[in-house]
């Protein structure tokens, strides 16, 4: 589970994060949405304790991950929004790589490697250096490094963001499998289809504050949209009066 409490963040005058409040329960799935600089980026950012808050508390299975970040991150499998990956290292060195930081080794580290190389269909990659690699293929193995210790709490930034349609299927069965085993899935999306079919709870975020939050029906009735992107589109206050009327 994430407790996040009051989260501050400022860059200069600029309010990127205002007192962000919210919970991130086991066995299930939580959205986050926001329209591009609402501080989507900055409040994952700072939950994966690459950011350290201005102000507030971030709690991963009860870890304070601003006094003890080291506890925080063994807890935590995170693909973030920049890949960070080693050009020189194929696909599978950087799973191993990871899975060897996180303690792994042996015959269970080479299973969970082939088991994820086949999960996201990777085979023809697998043993490609990632210089040369697509957008969909580094965030394949950004994924694949993320989730190879098996982690409690999963944090995905836009996790089929390039993916073609069969590897964000598999994306999306990889996130209803970690729900159904209990884990915490937190992640940000602009796909609406994807939210709504995937997120137990939606956290609406525009201008560095939540502005509502609840099920996807829950956001559908406060506005009284029977459409999410409408919903999402009032609640976030993107409305446009085009000065058309019908």
């Amino acid at each position: 589970m994430i407790q996040v409490e009051n989260l501050h963040k400022r860059f200069g005058t600029v309010h990127a994060v205002t007192g962000v409040t919210f919970t991130a329960f086991d066995g299930a799935v939580t959205g986050l949405l926001g329209p591009n600089g609402a501080g989507k980026t900055t409040a994952l950012r700072m939950l994966y304790t690459l950011m350290r808050p201005d102000e507030g508390r971030i709690l991963v299975d009860g870890v304070d991950a601003v006094a003890d970040p080291q506890g925080a991150r063994l807890r935590l499998g995170v693909l973030p929004d920049q890949s960070g990956l080693y050009p020189r290292l194929t696909a599978r060195e950087h799973i191993r790589y990871f899975g060897e930081l996180q303690g792994i080794t042996g015959a269970d580290l080479a299973n969970r490697t082939e088991h994820l190389l086949k999960l996201l269909d990777m085979a023809a990659i697998a043993d490609r250096r990632v210089a040369g690699f697509s957008h969909g293929e580094r965030t394949k193995t950004a994924l694949a490094r993320a989730i190879v210790h098996n982690p409690k709490n999963v944090l995905l930034d836009e996790p089929t963001n390039g993916l073609d349609v069969m590897s964000t299927r598999a994306v999306r069965e990889i996130i209803r499998r970690l729900k159904g085993e209990g884990h915490t899935v937190l992640f940000s999306s602009h796909v609406m289809q994807e939210v709504s079919a995937l997120c137990d709870t939606i956290i609406v975020i525009a201008r560095g504050k939540i502005v509502a939050a609840g099920s996807p029906d829950d956001l559908r009735r406060q506005t009284g949209h029977p459409n999410l992107e409408d919903a999402f589109v009032a609640l976030s206050g993107l409305e446009v009066d085009t000065g058309v009327s019908s």
